[in-house]
């Protein structure tokens, strides 16, 4: 099974949670060994696991959300091979 950016993507809460399948799981491995993008987008989903986990109460900046979610729809667009918005799937 070999995987790109768009399809990689649905699978990483799955992936951190280990419960995808050991099929699934090595062509994620064989795409995060060469795709810089993706392997940065796991770190960041992990690091957003590991903050919110935290105890500590923090509030984000005002208008965050909305710079996240514009940003979030500027890369999937960037990387949809016709442009599509709406994401892998």
């Amino acid at each position: 099974m070999k995987l790109d950016c768009k399809h990689v993507w649905p699978y990483i809460s799955d992936y951190i949670d280990d419960t995808v399948t050991p099929e699934e799981r090595r062509a994620i491995e064989q795409h995060l060994e060469t795709c810089e993008v993706c392997s940065a987008i796991l770190d960041s989903v992990h690091n957003i696991l590991v903050l919110t986990a935290d105890d500590r109460i923090f509030r984000l900046p005002l208008g965050f959300s909305e710079r996240l979610h514009e940003r979030i729809g500027a890369e999937l667009a960037k990387a949809a091979p016709d442009g599509d918005a709406h994401g892998p799937g």
